[in-house]
């Protein structure tokens, strides 16, 4: 059975020297954070991921869910460690207490997040998924739901989903069919089918909370092959009144289970609304003037909000295999021996040396570890833009727009990368890893979904160049080469920091010079930016990362334990092996989408 140890004492390193949180009490959720708090909620959350919830990984890979009489079943376990995880708090962590949360900041979540979904990314995404519902609820739901539907969902008693994928339409939602008509108590009848339903049906609590999409009739009765129509809604699959009792079934029924090739343990599910009875959340949109034509919904907001935590969360998955991976990986290269050391034998009295005496396993390893500690302190970091954002503090604004920026960069870049990791951890297994009984070639099947879902590493890219890049007169852009630029300054005139500046420098000219080219190229000719955006992306996680490693350097030079010792290591890795990727990315950018678009 593989090896799992959540990594508590990376993220004491990031929370106490890297984050300083003792600095940003101020902050939502951070006043009562205190290290020692911090300590104990990591510890006891690692313990229990370690010992409840990644003894069920494999058994439940094999076994996977099973859809029996219209419903779903759930591997053997999984109900009675949903059932402990959500008695133990972990679910409830970052909602308001006033729910029955801990109300902590979205850093302590992302670091339980993180454990769960190393140690069982099947059975973790049910909690991350209510986590992601009763989050949008708060946001734009009445105050009964908020009063009588949320604590439920954070106790455990009931979980939530996201529903926006339909047969003929997933990444363009103008395409999608399901309806919703209102009727004349205020609520909403819905028809339609959704698939790809992540926890759509399950055995593990007693209601589901669906969040669905769903197209409106306009205020002549009319519904658009676009965006304008479209709203978002609460569907339960068993009624809720507005006193919080549950009543009978409604119209939401399950039609069948995908099997996949990963996260077996987690339902994927169609969904089949037949009439089902909705309630609108958001705003109602105001009355349109004669002429007038309504651009998008004001419905959606809530939609889009609870889609950017997934696409985080979905981020932190890809470090979360890639650390599992990289764990099995050392672990075996410590115990496998095959050949002498290049440069002669390491251990004579033995037939033949350890695995880890090759330059291309450490090289192996080293890349997985480097990205895995990389990505989260870059994740780590954004968690705390993001607190900052929803401060009083004069550089909110500023926190914004790089949280927004760094959105699809941890989507993507962190999706890809996991996966290369989990690939590489393999890779140490030989041909060992590619057998099932080893346990190790879960990771790369349950990794490979992070690249697809909550919006496919392609689409992100070109959120990335398409949107982000230009929103508000390219303030996002701006703002984040004024935060590398004033790191390089302030750190170019140490000696000890010199190889960290210069990979830090060399990422921000290759990505300063690659959007000064889309700003140019791209709107003369789109599929340019097309083109590039992927490139791009990558261009920017790993500048980012670098960004990332020169403030884990700082902070570990002149320290003699190894942990710091291994953080500049890895330091001097990312940018020596990595790095030079840059210019070589630019380079891609640069050469347009003649030859791409040649083919028919």
């Amino acid at each position: 059975m593989p090896i799992y140890r959540a990594p508590v004492d990376d993220y004491r390193f990031l929370i106490r020297e890297v984050l300083e949180t003792e600095k940003h009490r101020d902050l939502p959720g951070f006043a009562d954070l205190s290290p020692e708090l911090a300590d104990d909620i990591l510890s006891n959350a690692g313990k229990f991921c370690e010992e409840v919830l990644h003894p069920l990984n494999q058994s439940g890979d094999a076994e996977g869910c099973r859809f029996e009489n219209g419903a779903v079943i759930t591997p053997k376990g999984f109900k009675e460690a949903y059932r402990a995880y959500s008695e133990a708090g972990w679910g409830g962590l970052g909602a308001p207490e006033a729910a029955g949360g801990a109300g902590m900041p979205p850093l302590i979540t992302m670091a339980v997040g993180e454990f769960g979904m190393s140690a069982n990314q099947s059975l973790a995404m049910y909690p991350m998924l209510t986590a992601g519902a009763y989050g949008a609820i708060l946001d734009t739901a009445p105050d009964w739901m908020k009063q009588n539907i949320v604590p439920k969902m954070v106790s455990g008693e009931w979980a939530g989903t996201m529903c926006l994928t339909e047969p003929g339409c997933g990444t363009d939602l103008r395409l999608m069919k399901t309806r919703a008509v209102e009727q004349p108590n205020g609520t909403y009848r819905m028809s339609g089918t959704k698939i790809f339903i992540s926890g759509g049906d399950q055995d593990l609590t007693g209601n589901i909370i669906h969040m669905v999409i769903a197209k409106i009739p306009d205020e002549h009765g009319q519904i658009h092959d676009d965006l304008s129509t479209v709203n978002f809604f609460m569907v339960p699959k068993f009624l809720v009144g507005e006193d919080g009792t549950m009543g009978a079934r409604n119209g939401v029924n399950t039609g069948g289970i995908e099997h996949k090739m990963g996260i077996k343990g987690q339902a994927t599910c169609v969904l089949n609304f037949d009439d089902a009875i909705a309630w609108r959340l958001g705003p109602k949109p105001e009355p349109l003037k004669p002429g007038e034509k309504r651009s998008s919904s004001a419905g959606m907001k809530g939609m889009f909000g609870m889609m950017n935590a997934a696409r985080l969360g979905v981020g932190v998955q890809g470090i979360a295999i890639g650390e599992i991976a990289y764990q099995n990986g050392y672990a075996y290269a410590h115990e496998r021996r095959v050949g002498r050391a290049l440069t002669g034998p390491k251990e004579p009295d033995q037939p033949a040396d350890l695995e880890i005496v090759h330059p291309d396993v450490k090289k192996m390893l080293l890349e997985a570890r480097s990205f895995v500690e990389g990505a989260r302190a870059l994740a780590a970091w954004t968690t705390l833009q993001m607190s900052i954002a929803e401060s009083t503090r004069p550089d909110a604004a500023n926190a914004g727009l790089l949280a927004d920026l760094m959105t699809p960069v941890l989507k993507a870049f962190c999706t890809d990368m996991g996966f290369a990791a989990a690939n590489l951890g393999m890779q140490c297994w030989g041909g060992h890893g590619y057998i099932q009984d080893n346990g190790v070639e879960q990771f790369v099947r349950d990794g490979r979904i992070n690249m697809v879902y909550e919006g496919a590493n392609g689409v992100q890219a070109m959120d990335l160049v398409g949107r982000k890049l230009a929103r508000k007169g390219g303030a996002a852009p701006m703002a984040l080469f004024t935060l590398l630029t004033a790191w390089i300054g302030e750190n170019e005139k140490s000696d000890a920091m010199k190889p960290f500046v210069a990979g830090v420098r060399r990422g921000t000219e290759a990505l300063q010079a690659a959007t000064m080219w889309l700003a140019a190229n791209g709107m003369k000719n789109p599929d340019d930016a097309g083109a590039g955006a992927t490139d791009y992306l990558r261009l920017m996680g790993i500048t980012m990362l670098a960004l990332m490693w020169g403030i884990m350097a700082k902070v570990s030079l002149g320290k003699d334990d190894m942990l710091h010792k291994d953080k500049l290591m890895c330091a001097r890795f990312w940018m020596e092996r990595m790095v030079p990727e840059c210019p070589m990315l630019l380079e891609r950018i640069q050469a347009g989408s003649a030859t791409i678009m040649a083919l028919e």
